[in-house]
């Protein structure tokens, strides 16, 4: 055999231990096709490995020198009908047909790489060695271009078969060991001693799938990409799951609080059952702020929890925490201090998330002090048009151990539980706002004494309107409002919510025409029915609050008022509601104040 069949064997073993060798060491996703790609690398290499020896026992002078080329070449026929059948194994594991891995397919190619071991062992095998040059002949080697042959078949079955998929890389290295086949045998044809190139074509084949499809970087990329996409469908479930559970939770909430509301306004109810009724208001307010916690933390890791900046002045949210606090506080002895910069001019940013983060913080200091004092306050740093806001709130209460300030911001933490047993709450509220604080760029401080006291400090900067649009809302006198004649048209697919929500809009004055339906609000406003204002339910069946508003809008001479009156209430849905069309936006269960500001704004006299 010539020198140009022992360097092409030198030079595809050196390759192949290459491929070995960058294969192996690298972190690997362990699929099936994946072990089975190894296997056939080793083989490759093996079968390079009897190649060289045969090329090289062709030079040696032995009175078994026919005994020992006889013996490699079948051997080195053996290697190859073995190396075929672990190639087809893997075609199959890349196509269409695989579905798991069965030890019946293992066993069925096993069986047969050992069956056509054992012929090409049996059967008689000749070689001519010619000028240290040898070409095989006799049963053994037809038997094996028999066996090449069938199973070459079997691999353009597996690659037409699946059609779909050629364009897709995966079956290029199959492709690619058809068109060597068929070119050897061309080649062979008219040049029987040129069947070196058998080694070559299969170091080759090894390297396309290598870089094309058993690339172990890729493939841990792909399995990345795999994992991100289902994570990402996990998180889309979960967020339809909470604002579902959301909608739910809210709908009897509404009913609750809105019918608790009502009693209060009783007259003839006593002073003991107003006590009782104010209890269960207060824990459906805490029950809704659980539930609300559970939904800003879970948007927030799903990364759709958007900062919206507007323009807002400070004062404004400050008088809101200072109001909503006093009324937490009830009859503990505790005294409230305030203050605020009064040089902070109108600025913008997210006036919600700030409030967010201060009742956060405001209301662990009320639940976590029985008396001394709570102080709340806001500084300022101007600089560069940029106003740097200093938000601290300061308390004696029960303090914090120092080796748990840094458990603080955790989810579901709650420090000291046995001593705390009473206190209600998730563990949510630091969380959320330690991750409301990091999307507004800013900074939280802890500094705390157990036993004596804590004082949480925000730092977030927000930038200076220099022309404000805002302008400073004077107090009214007389925070009742007024409404005369008018009339509204409720629309809820809930038949409590509708009652709840009449009752309330009763004591206003207003005359309520209550439908359960989006399809009888169209007709009614139709067939000419004219009301001051429409409130609008959204989750209904058949046809949703936002596709009835859309039909409404298309009714020549509407021009009539649309509140959104909905108990999804996750974050941002205002703003949604509002780009929807909606005039105003009202959540359930439903909050007097706002339905104050919303019933004078539409229905109130001036």
């Amino acid at each position: 055999m010539n020198s140009g069949f022992i360097v092409l064997n030198i030079f595809s073993l050196i390759v192949s231990v290459i491929l070995i060798i960058v294969f192996f060491i690298k972190e690997r996703v362990h699929h099936v096709e994946d072990n089975i790609y190894g296997n056939l690398l080793i083989m490759v290499f093996l079968t390079n490995l009897i190649g060289l020896i045969l090329g090289l026992s062709l030079n040696i002078d032995n009175i078994y020198k026919d005994f020992i080329i006889i013996g490699l070449n079948k051997i080195y026929l053996i290697f190859l009908i073995i190396s075929l059948t672990i190639f087809a194994y893997y075609t199959y594991c890349i196509s269409r047909y695989f579905k798991e891995n069965s030890k019946i397919i293992n066993g069925i190619f096993f069986l047969f790489a050992f069956l056509n071991s054992l012929v090409i062992l049996i059967l008689p095998l000749e070689v001519n060695t010619v000028d240290n040059s040898s070409m095989t002949s006799g049963m053994a080697m037809n038997y094996t271009v028999l066996m090449f042959g069938v199973v070459y078949l079997f691999l353009m079955f597996l690659v037409l078969s699946d059609l779909k998929n050629l364009r897709n890389k995966k079956f290029i290295p199959v492709i690619l060991l058809i068109v060597e086949a068929i070119l050897m045998i061309v080649v062979q044809a008219f040049f029987p001693e040129m069947n070196y190139l058998v080694n070559p074509s299969w170091v080759i084949t090894c390297l396309v799938m290598y870089f094309t499809i058993e690339n172990p970087d890729v493939k841990m990329i792909e399995q990345l990409n795999i994992a991100r996409d289902t994570a990402e469908k996990a998180n889309a479930a979960k967020t339809d799951f909470l604002s579902n559970m959301s909608h739910e939770i809210r709908t009897p909430l509404n009913a609750i609080v809105g019918f608790s509301n009502l009693l209060l306004n009783d007259k003839d109810l006593s002073a003991s059952a107003k006590d009782e009724v104010q209890d269960i208001i207060m824990a459906s307010e805490n029950l809704l702020e659980i539930v609300n916690g559970i939904l800003d933390i879970s948007k927030i890791e799903a990364g759709k929890l958007e900062i919206i900046n507007t323009e807002f002045r400070m004062e404004d949210v400050f008088k809101e925490l200072v109001t909503l606090s006093k009324g937490r506080l009830q009859d503990k002895p505790i005294e409230f201090k305030t203050s605020i910069d009064p040089a902070i001019p109108v600025l913008y940013g997210d006036a919600s998330r700030i409030k967010q983060i201060c009742v956060n913080i405001l209301t662990n200091a009320i639940k976590y002090t029985k008396e001394g004092w709570i102080e709340f306050k806001v500084d300022s740093i101007i600089k560069d048009n940029i106003c740097r806001l200093i938000i601290s709130v300061e308390d004696t209460g029960i303090g914090i151990k120092e080796e748990n300030i840094d458990k603080l911001f955790n989810k579901f933490e709650r420090l000291d539980l046995e001593d705390n047993i009473t206190i209600e709450g998730t563990g949510l509220g630091l969380a959320i706002t330690k991750k409301l604080v990091d999307l507004m760029h800013g900074k939280i401080v802890v500094q705390s004494v157990f036993g004596k006291g804590s004082k949480f400090t925000v730092s977030i900067d927000t930038r200076v309107v220099k022309n404000p649009t805002l302008t400073k809302e004077e107090e009214k006198e007389n925070p009742n409002v007024v409404v005369k004649n008018k009339k509204v048209l409720l629309v809820d697919d809930n038949k409590v919510n509708l009652k709840v929500a009449e009752r309330l809009l009763q004591t206003y004055g207003i005359t309520v025409t209550s439908i359960e339906s989006g399809i009888e609000c169209l007709e009614r406003i139709k067939n000419g029915e004219v009301y001051d204002l429409i409130m609008l339910d959204d989750m209904m069946p058949k046809l949703s609050g936002v596709e009835t508003l859309k039909k409404l809008k298309e009714i020549k001479g509407f021009n009539t008022q649309v509140v959104a009156l909905t108990a999804n209430a996750l974050t941002g849905m205002k703003e949604k509601y509002l780009n929807d069309g909606f005039d105003a936006y009202l959540a359930k269960p439903i909050n007097k104040d706002e339905l104050n500001k919303v019933i004078n704004k539409f229905l109130g006299e001036e």
